[in-house]
C-alpha cells in the first residue's frame, strides 16, 4: 500500500535530515528529488524556518507529462487570475450538478473504507473538510451520501478527468486522515491518478 511505500522514505529522510551537517543544501535536494519523482522540475528559490515550520518557495518548469498545450493553458490562465483562497471553491462551482453528486459520493465511499462509523463523528470530519476549502454544498452532498453504503467500483469506472483532477488531492487528504492508507483507499487514489491520464 501506498502509505508502507511512502512512509518509511520520508522517516529515512528525515533522519538523514536531522542527522544532517549541511541540513539545508540536503533539504533542498530533497524536496527538488521527490518533486522529479513526479516529472517536475523544481527550483528552491527560498527555504527559512519560521516558528514551527519550515517556509519554501520554489519555482516549477513543465512536468514532464504535461502536454505543452496544457502549461500554456496554465501559464495564461495564472497569469489572467489572481490566486485566491477559494480555489478550491472555483474549481468545485465549475463542476455540473451530476459531477458534484458523483464528486460526494466518492469522497463519502473513501469516508466509509478508511473510517468506521463509530471512530469518525461528523463535527470532526466537517471540520476537515472546511479546512481543505470544500464548498458547503458539497459538504452537504458528502453528509447524505455516507447515510447509505457507497460502492467503489461504480464509482470509480464512471468517473471522468475533470472530476477525478479535483477529486484526487481530497481524497488523499481524507484518506491519510487517520494517518494510514488502507487497500480501498490505495485502490481508489489510484484509479483516480489513471482517470486523469
Amino acid at each position: 500500500m501506498l502509505s508502507k511505500i511512502v512512509r518509511p522514505l520520508v522517516q529515512t529522510q528525515i533522519h538523514l535530515l536531522a542527522n544532517s551537517m549541511a541540513t539545508r543544501s540536503t533539504l533542498i535536494e530533497t524536496i527538488v528529488r521527490w518533486l522529479g519523482y513526479l516529472g517536475v522540475q523544481a527550483h528552491i528559490t527560498q527555504l527559512e524556518p519560521t516558528s514551527n515550520q519550515i517556509k519554501v518557495s520554489l519555482t516549477v518548469g513543465q512536468p514532464e507529462s504535461c502536454h505543452p498545450a496544457d502549461w500554456q493553458k496554465i501559464l495564461h490562465n495564472l497569469q489572467v487570475s489572481s490566486e485566491s483562497s477559494n480555489g478550491s471553491k472555483l474549481r468545485q462551482s465549475s463542476l455540473n450538478p451530476q459531477q458534484q453528486t458523483h464528486l460526494a459520493r466518492l469522497l463519502a465511499y473513501l469516508i466509509q473504507v478508511g473510517h468506521p462509523p463509530s471512530t469518525l463523528e461528523w463535527e470532526t470530519l466537517k471540520n476537515h473538510l472546511i479546512s481543505l476549502n470544500l464548498d458547503p454544498s458539497l459538504q452537504q452532498e458528502i453528509k447524505t451520501a455516507l447515510k447509505v453504503p457507497q460502492t467503489g467500483e461504480h464509482l470509480i469506472e464512471k468517473i471522468d478527468p475533470d472530476v477525478s483532477a479535483i477529486a484526487l488531492p481530497i481524497a488523499f487528504s481524507i484518506a491519510w486522515l487517520d494517518g494510514e492508507i488502507n487497500q480501498e483507499e490505495n485502490q481508489a487514489l489510484k484509479a483516480l491518478l489513471e482517470a486523469m491520464k
